[in-house]
């Protein structure tokens, strides 16, 4: 899909040394994942499960494993778009530096990003870790746990609550990621949002953390962002067409 703004922003690529990719929801809905805010997404059913009340109650800890199964197929049968490939081949060109995402389903790394350069501000849903001794356990092993009697997973090796590798509301985000994503904002000399509508905080202090560290900003989402006034070029358009093209991935 040729057009001025896309040969704009492969030039932006070009001239770049570290471009930093920062992933909202909109590059997963591509592939066929909901925006859990979006109409009939699961946060306009379900009241969220703060985490305060996962950690005092085992019938929300029920409940959080009842959604996560419910929901568990659509994520398992997602498959990776241009979007996500397109940032792989950056990254394997030497262009991508680190790729910041708000996302949780791993298509990042599914696409040929490799882990160590995926900085997950909110954790990942394609398995679960223990929050007493950090042990990680995997989501098909908790699903036969709970089974048709719902028997809520327990640790295995301490016997400790055990959660999807998620950031629940009420629950503190991750100081290493955090720290990871502030560093590579501060390092890159182009930013690049795909996806996300800047709403969710502290997240999304980094777009324009990089802007006033004198990097190049762009967004790519299909709505207006309370941050386009800031960035060096808006596209409001599909990511998986627009980055299919300036990268050259199908």
């Amino acid at each position: 899909m040729p057009s001025s703004a896309n040969d704009e922003l492969k030039q932006l690529i070009v001239d770049a040394n570290k471009v930093v990719a920062f992933t909202g929801a909109g590059i997963s809905t591509e592939s066929g994942i909901p925006d859990f805010r979006s109409p009939g997404g699961i946060w306009t059913k379900y009241q969220p499960i703060d985490f305060r009340d996962f950690m005092a109650s085992e019938e929300m800890r029920r409940e959080s494993w009842r959604r996560k199964f419910a929901t568990d197929e659509t994520m398992r049968q997602a498959t990776t778009n241009a979007g996500h490939r397109a940032l792989a081949r950056l990254h394997e060109d030497g262009k991508l530096t680190a790729l910041i995402t708000q996302n949780i389903d791993g298509l990042h790394q599914a696409s040929g990003v490799p882990d160590d350069a995926v900085i997950e501000l909110h954790g990942n849903s394609t398995y679960a870790t223990c929050l007493d001794c950090s042990a990680r356990h995997e989501i098909h092993w908790a699903k036969q746990v709970f089974g048709c009697d719902e028997t809520i997973p327990i640790c295995t090796a301490c016997g400790g609550i055990v959660k999807t590798a998620t950031i629940s509301f009420g629950q503190s985000m991750p100081e290493e990621p955090m720290r990871r994503a502030q560093e590579a904002t501060l390092d890159a000399d182009l930013f690049i949002v795909l996806g996300s509508s800047l709403v969710v905080y502290p997240a999304t202090g980094f777009p324009i953390m990089a802007k006033e560290n004198g990097a190049r900003l762009v967004i790519i989402n299909r709505e207006p962002t309370d941050q386009d006034s800031l960035a060096d070029l808006v596209i409001n358009a599909e990511i998986g067409a627009t980055m299919g093209y300036v990268v050259g991935v199908n």
